[in-house]
């Protein structure tokens, strides 16, 4: 008795785990956005999907469904054995599972039987995975995809021709991939930049590594981010070593040999802080076998102070409980302002405020009278960038953005929205490489992000912007709009009406959409080092922060909450 009480434990435990493509979808356990830095948010996401196998007897419908289900499962080795169950012989050797990935909605799957052997597949499309493992939504457009099949020599039905690549249904997606960030640098070599990719963990650390050495940096992000990867360099392999966490990454090419000893420092730098959400902290490049010296580089730090940063009656700072913790200089110069808003560089001797006039002003903790930048009506609240640059634009054109450099010189940014009617917020990136915003165009609001294209430190242009969620209509009824960045791959969009509960949007950029409410009457964002630390501002002065699900208030008598660029070095 005690061995069977022991058998039917070992089953109950891997039942927890382990779903088969009978069974219903795990729905406990979502996927967490807008995670703390390092924290790739797929620590619940322990499911593993076995899928069913081709049943004898089965019609040409039910083998393509039972192929579709299979996307779930891509096995130990992430090869998709049980999917290729379902394809002819011939097929199964050249279908490439690793081609991308349909996030559908699997209600909405309809298959329809038009001929022997012809199946048609309709879905609806809520987002795509391509080859890099790049995520783009789609907002729930069809797609349609035909199978042709064949009976083999023993009489069963297998698909000859299929589409590359998996589906999956949307709940299923965080659960079978999980995302990870590829890491570039940014322009000056001081931030290190994440580009979200989704890849099946199985497989994960090898994925990585291909995408972030083999293949092209991701259009919208290209022209603003530099890896230290030559041309003619390649990944090989990513290997586990004897040593617990340490994986060896085979390169080839002879640019690797000739590259510089910075270069090899941040081709390492690269690939450590790439592989660590796949539980790689140590990575050895090699090229033959042999071990290629290199270290890495000390990068500048994205995070901010957990405590908010402040305008009250008691002065501008730091809010502890009930203190004040001031900025030597700034905070005299923003409390002389009195402004509406306030945005703080990171270095703190510099902050970009709208004033009651409406004018966007460079505050200085040497204790000058403001710098008056922008005095065009309908100013946005403005940003500034890691090097002292303004950035300023007005509600009613998109268009017409422009950077104020701190040698005075006034930069029109070109390619900003050009076919946007309104903007109601925007908030750059904390290492200046990109710049997300709620745009209204064609009846609706967008939020998008796109890179920064500099030449040195000035903004030249925008580059592609990507859309990352829709926020309803052309943002009318809506009286107070809020747009932030929550740490280095998150951000955080508030619309807040008059008398309707507010809403908040937390976005990973490349990654699906999160949407919550706050109660109503919020007025102002702010971001922090994740999640945990987005904070709301309503209009009657209260604070409050994020605990699990709900928005709870944590101080009153809030006049402004300004945001932060990042922390000195």
């Amino acid at each position: 008795m005690t061995r069977v009480r022991g058998i039917l434990a070992l089953v109950l435990a891997l039942c927890a785990v382990v779903v088969t493509g009978c069974a219903g979808f795990p729905t406990s356990g979502p996927p967490e956005y807008g995670l703390e830095n390092g924290n790739t948010g797929n620590g619940s996401q322990n499911v593993v999907f076995i899928p069913n196998r081709p049943q004898p007897g089965a019609t040409p419908q039910q083998i393509v469904e039972g192929f579709i289900d299979a996307g779930s499962g891509p096995g130990v080795r992430g090869n998709w054995a049980v999917a290729r169950e379902f394809l002819a012989p011939s097929l199964a050797e050249t279908w490439n599972p690793d081609a991308g990935v349909i996030v559908d909605e699997r209600a909405e799957r309809d298959y329809v039987e038009t001929g022997e052997g012809i199946v048609d597949f309709a879905s609806e499309v809520a987002g795509t995975v391509d080859d890099s493992g790049a995520y783009q939504r789609a907002d729930l457009s069809p797609g349609n995809w035909t199978f042709e099949l064949a009976q083999q020599d023993d009489g069963e039905w297998r698909i000859t021709e299929a589409p590359d690549g998996v589906w999956l249904d949307e709940a299923q997606f965080p659960q079978v991939f999980h995302r990870y960030p590829l890491m570039y640098f940014d322009p000056s070599y001081q931030y290190l930049v994440p580009d979200v990719r989704w890849f099946p963990v199985t497989k994960a650390a090898g994925s990585i590594a291909l995408a972030l050495v083999n293949k092209p940096k991701s259009e919208w992000l290209a022209e603003s981010v530099e890896t230290a990867f030559p041309d003619g360099v390649s990944a090989v392999t990513v290997v586990p070593t004897a040593e617990e966490g340490v994986s060896d990454v085979a390169l080839t090419g002879e640019a690797m040999l000739a590259a510089s000893s910075d270069a090899r420092n941040r081709m390492l730098t690269q690939l450590e802080e790439s592989l660590r959400a796949a539980g790689v902290a140590e990575v050895v490049m090699t090229v033959d076998s042999a071990p290629i010296d290199a270290e890495p580089v000390a990068v500048r730090s994205t995070r901010v102070p957990a405590t908010p940063l402040v305008l009250t009656e008691a002065g501008f700072g730091f809010l502890t409980g009930d203190e004040i913790d001031k900025i030597p200089g700034l905070s005299a110069a923003v409390e002389a302002a009195s402004p509406l808003s306030v945005q703080v560089g990171a270095e703190r001797d510099l902050a970009a405020a709208r004033l009651a006039s409406g004018a966007v002003v460079r505050l200085n903790s040497a204790g000058t009278e403001p710098e008056v930048l922008d005095t065009r009506p309908g100013l946005v609240d403005p940003v500034i960038d890691p090097y002292g640059v303004v950035w300023s634009v007005p509600q009613d054109d998109p268009a017409a953005l422009r950077a104020y450099l701190p040698n005075g010189d006034v930069i029109e940014v070109a390619e900003a929205w050009g076919e946007g009617t309104a903007i109601a917020g925007m908030a750059l990136s904390r290492d200046g490489t990109r710049l997300a915003a709620l745009v209204s165009a064609g009846g609706r609001s967008v939020v998008s992000v796109a890179g920064v294209i500099r030449d040195d430190i000035a903004p030249v242009r925008l580059g592609p912007s990507m859309q990352l969620a829709v926020a309803g209509g052309a943002v009318i009824g809506v009286t107070r709009i809020g747009v932030t960045w929550i740490d280095d791959v998150s951000v955080g969009v508030l619309t807040s009406g008059a008398d309707a509960d507010s809403t908040v949007i937390e976005q990973v950029v490349g990654a699906p959409t999160s949407t919550s409410t706050a109660p109503s009457g919020m007025a102002s964002i702010a971001g922090g080092s994740g999640i945990s630390s987005l904070r709301l501002r309503a209009e009657d002065g209260t604070l409050y922060v994020k605990r699990g699900t709900s928005w709870q208030p944590t101080a009153t008598g809030i006049g402004v909450l300004a945001t932060q660029q990042g922390a000195p070095q």
